[in-house]
């Protein structure tokens, strides 16, 4: 048997993107979504998780827990370990991946810090009325074990049950079609490296009692994904449990103002998700559609 989660991150970014994400669950497979505590249209993204939830009892709605390249909930004092150096007033997280995968790696980062950041988003959604179903992260950052415990560790305290395996095989393209996409060359590299991180991550998750899934699928081709990659990624999953990362969206004013390599391939992704070929594909091949809430 083969089931996927089709979840949409970045939900609260901007209202179009909040809208995307309605419209790519209501008329097309996308099954979850993770809702950013902190972001400027988060009042209207948890109004409408709620209505979503309302409407269709098996669509979830996680947690996309931001600990870099972005403000935090709590103030910035106690969070300092996460903070930019060059931060004006000192209020701003880390914003590239590198940096605070360094910061990582070489114990910089306080655990207090990150369990009590991911504490107040995940309670900033719970007193807006949604229980979150999981949680993922902001670039994925809880690939990285000293950052996983300490997110686990919230997630068990406030009944958040399931978390993202951002891990998977490096696939579904061959090694010819990564050749010919020069943008993917050093993406394929960094998750091919990143890997050796995935069975710490399942060893953490199971000893903290969260669920999660086999892995993640698409996380390579974000940014690039079309309708043959889609159908490239339906075809070559494997029995299992599996997640499908997209970033459906609206490119419009509001987005110019958000710092993200993400844009016209936002509307790109609505377009294939709410298509009548990505259901046809998902149905031709045998792969199950199911949320977080039914893992």
């Amino acid at each position: 048997m083969r089931r996927l989660i089709v979840n949409a991150d970045d939900f609260g970014m901007t209202a179009g993107i909040n809208r995307a994400i309605a419209e790519a669950q209501k008329d097309g497979i996308v099954t979850s979504a993770t809702l950013m505590a902190k972001s400027q249209a988060f009042d209207d993204a948890a109004a409408l998780a709620r209505l979503l939830m309302e409407n269709n009892p098996h669509f979830s709605v996680g947690c996309h827990v931001v600990l870099l390249d972005g403000d935090p909930v709590l103030p910035g004092a106690r969070v300092a370990s996460l903070l930019s150096r060059g931060a004006k007033n000192g209020s701003h997280l880390r914003s590239s991946l590198n940096d605070f995968a360094v910061a990582a790696l070489r114990g910089k980062l306080q655990p207090d810090e990150i369990e009590g950041e991911a504490a107040a988003q995940f309670e900033r959604l719970q007193a807006a009325g949604v229980q979150p179903s999981h949680f993922d992260t902001h670039k994925h950052a809880h690939m990285f074990p000293a950052v996983l415990r300490p997110l686990l560790r919230a997630a068990r305290a406030r009944n958040v049950a399931a978390v993202r395996n951002p891990f998977g095989q490096v696939w579904p393209l061959p090694l010819s079609d990564v050749l010919l996409r020069r943008q993917l060359w050093k993406r394929f590299a960094q998750l091919s490296l990143l890997r050796n991180f995935a069975a710490k991550f399942r060893e953490e998750v199971e000893k903290h009692g969260l669920r999660t899934t086999d892995g993640s699928v698409a996380v390579l081709v974000t940014g690039v994904l079309d309708i043959r990659l889609f159908g490239k990624i339906v075809e070559s999953i494997p029995e299992g449990t599996w997640e499908f990362v997209c970033h459906p969206g609206y490119s419009d004013a509001d987005l110019d103002q958000v710092r993200t390599r993400l844009r016209a391939s936002r509307a790109q992704e609505l377009e294939l998700l709410t298509s009548s070929d990505a259901r046809e594909f998902l149905q031709r091949h045998g792969v199950e559609l199911i949320s977080y809430r039914e893992l």
